[in-house]
């Protein structure tokens, strides 16, 4: 029976309806949840369906909840280690593990503590988290998920040269306009600002430069931004095209069709 119901909260195999079932309910729970969410930031629907909003969350706590008590009742079947304790551990600190308990736990924290109201908001925005919970069963989430796994190196040292460039380029805007702008550019810090809106070519205007000096720095910088925004973004793209070649070579091994013409391969 243990071995049954892991099968069936794993994502469905070819032909195992119950498994199917068990994967689109929770898809269409989670989705009506975000949808949930969205309609009570709105104060009038908020108030005139407090208690169907109040009833809808209370039930899907308690089949998240449940949810999560059995995966880590099998937990030992996703991660065989010789003590089950281990097996848990593992589990417990997987990524979808920590977004399932994120998402409950909202619902659980004001029943056995009082807290802040302002901080029970903050702890309510974490009901969003379950969207990513579709991870699981979406084809499409699990392609991210591998490509920013198989990149994640590239993306590490794409991050360290943007912080270097950030920093660069705050610290030289401070020292050349904070003498005719000390409002605008009072720190390094504050100059981050405008150096992060002038990277991403966004530009809002609230902040920018007047002296000279200032203009021309604030050219190069932008220049630069164009560049550096190309970087991830190819490094993520080329990452997608290597998955989708893995994928299709495996699909034709798999399958024994030509990649080329799409007829069956004869063994023989």
């Amino acid at each position: 029976m243990k071995a049954r119901i892991f099968e069936i909260m794993e994502k469905a195999k070819y032909r195992d309806i119950p498994s199917l079932i068990f994967d689109w309910s929770l898809v269409i729970l989670i989705s009506l949840n975000v949808f949930s969410v969205i309609l009570e930031s709105f104060s009038t629907l908020k108030l005139r369906y407090l208690g169907l909003f109040s009833s809808f969350e209370f039930i899907s706590v308690i089949i998240f909840t449940i949810e999560y008590l059995l995966r880590i009742w099998t937990s030992d079947l996703k991660y065989p280690r010789r003590n089950r304790s281990i097996s848990i551990l593992a589990f417990m600190f997987s990524g979808m593990a920590i977004i399932d308990l994120l998402s409950i736990l909202p619902f659980y924290i004001p029943l056995a503590t009082s807290i802040d109201l302002r901080v029970l908001r903050v702890l309510r925005f974490t009901r969003m988290l379950r969207i990513l919970k579709i991870g699981r069963y979406s084809a499409s989430m699990a392609l991210i998920g591998r490509v920013l796994k198989r990149s994640k190196s590239d993306l590490v040292v794409t991050l360290f040269v943007t912080f270097l460039l950030l920093l660069l380029a705050s610290s030289l805007m401070y020292y050349v306009e904070n003498p005719v702008q000390p409002d605008k550019f009072p720190n390094i810090v504050a100059s981050s600002w405008w150096t992060i809106i002038t990277l991403t070519t966004v530009g809002y205007g609230d902040v920018y430069p007047v002296t000279v000096l200032g203009k021309i720095l604030g050219g190069v910088i932008a220049l630069f931004g164009i560049g550096l925004v190309a970087l991830p973004t190819g490094i993520i793209s080329s990452g997608f095209m290597e998955e989708i070649r893995l994928k299709n070579q495996s699909e034709v091994k798999k399958n024994k069709v030509c990649q080329h013409c799409g007829k069956p391969i004869d063994d023989n």
